[in-house]
């Protein structure tokens, strides 16, 4: 019952990424950097300790009480994630949006996955599994099986989104001249890399999801662990992100001068503000749910794989509910679908993992 739970807490955050973005689509008259910074201060900021508070109510006494170096590096891995988040932008100019995205994805997923457990194999921690896991036991070996079909899975969606592109001659003259894609290689793998870097910040804050964790199982004893420890992690990690997000959507304020978009009398402020604040919240939602899904798989590459391919899944999905797929070829149309159908496998092969684990 665990890793179905699991599965399903994983399924409505990855649906919480995959549609976050709506909201935003109806924001009118308003700069890109108006709306995203605005939402970030309710994914950010707002959100992130009012979860806490209701879910931990001592989370302010667990973070004062945390060693420097912990806040430190989670912070830091927080500001590596929300550079991540901002070269995807880049990487998806340079690359198309289908190619780009499931490059950077593709290569969050494995980077995010795998890297945690080669530091914990070089650096044993109790609980924790090494890279050797993949290899020699067989829950491990699952993973690493779910783990390349779901890279196959990508390729495919990549794959027909680069048909689909040449299908409809959809790249403009101005998209045309930004392509690039040696630079976009380039950008594409620090993005996948630095996107990683959440799952980083997790594995660093655990101490603080640890005592959250023993807190509520001393006033709970016997009902297994506690569904929302990570919230408190959260809060440390996405103050990184918001920097981040924060210093550069500052810079295009004040260099395309839009501070006004908040005052434009043109502009349907109440509704705006108000779908900004539903599209941060719901962004931040992915988060809340990643944390309960983890505490019923545990961490490490389960999680995250399962993460980033329900983004992804839901992504694709909304593609074609919305008809973005609608008068391709019958050769396009069947890689999109092949690719969902594989990342659906995928991570039917990494829930079963969880039922593999001695």
């Amino acid at each position: 019952m665990n890793a179905l739970a699991g599965v399903i807490f994983h399924f409505i955050g990855g649906f919480a990424s995959g549609s976050f973005y709506v909201p935003y689509k109806k924001v009118k008259g308003w700069s890109w950097e108006a709306m995203w910074i605005l939402g970030g201060l309710f994914s950010w900021i707002i959100v992130p300790p009012i979860a806490a508070w209701l879910t931990i109510p001592n989370f302010w006494d667990i973070i004062g009480n945390t060693d420097s170096s912990i806040l430190g590096y989670t912070f830091l891995f927080g500001i590596l994630w929300g550079i991540g988040g901002l070269t995807y932008g880049l990487g998806v100019r340079y690359l198309g949006v289908s190619l780009g995205s499931s490059v950077i994805l593709g290569l969050s997923m494995v980077f995010g996955s795998l890297m945690p457990a080669i530091y914990y194999f070089f650096n044993k921690t109790a609980g924790k599994h090494g890279i050797d896991y993949f290899f020699t036991d067989k829950a491990g070996i699952c993973v690493m099986i779910g783990l390349i079909v779901c890279i196959v899975g990508i390729y495919l969606c990549g794959k027909a989104g680069v048909l689909k592109e040449k299908n409809l001659g959809q790249l403009s003259s101005e998209a045309k001249a930004d392509y690039n894609f040696g630079l976009g290689i380039v950008v594409a793998i620090v993005s996948g890399v630095l996107s990683a870097c959440f799952n980083f910040g997790i594995e660093s804050g655990k101490p603080m999801a640890e005592v959250a964790n023993q807190l509520w199982k001393s006033a709970n004893p016997g009902q297994g662990e506690f569904l929302y420890q990570n919230n408190v992690t959260y809060i440390v990690i996405l103050w990184g992100g918001f920097t981040t997000n924060f210093i550069w959507c500052l810079y295009l304020l004040m260099k395309h001068k839009t501070f006004g978009d908040y005052s434009k009398s043109e502009a349907p402020l109440a509704k705006n503000f108000l779908l900004c604040a539903i599209a941060g919240t719901t962004w931040y939602l992915q988060f809340f749910f990643y944390g309960m899904g983890e505490s019923r798989l545990g961490n490490g590459a389960s999680s995250w794989i399962l993460h980033m391919a329900f983004i992804i899944l839901i992504s694709n999905a909304w593609g074609i509910a919305l008809k973005e797929w609608k008068g391709v070829s019958k050769p396009t149309y069947t890689a999109i679908i092949a690719g969902i159908v594989t990342i659906i496998l995928s991570i039917c092969i990494v829930g079963f993992a969880k039922t593999l684990e001695s």
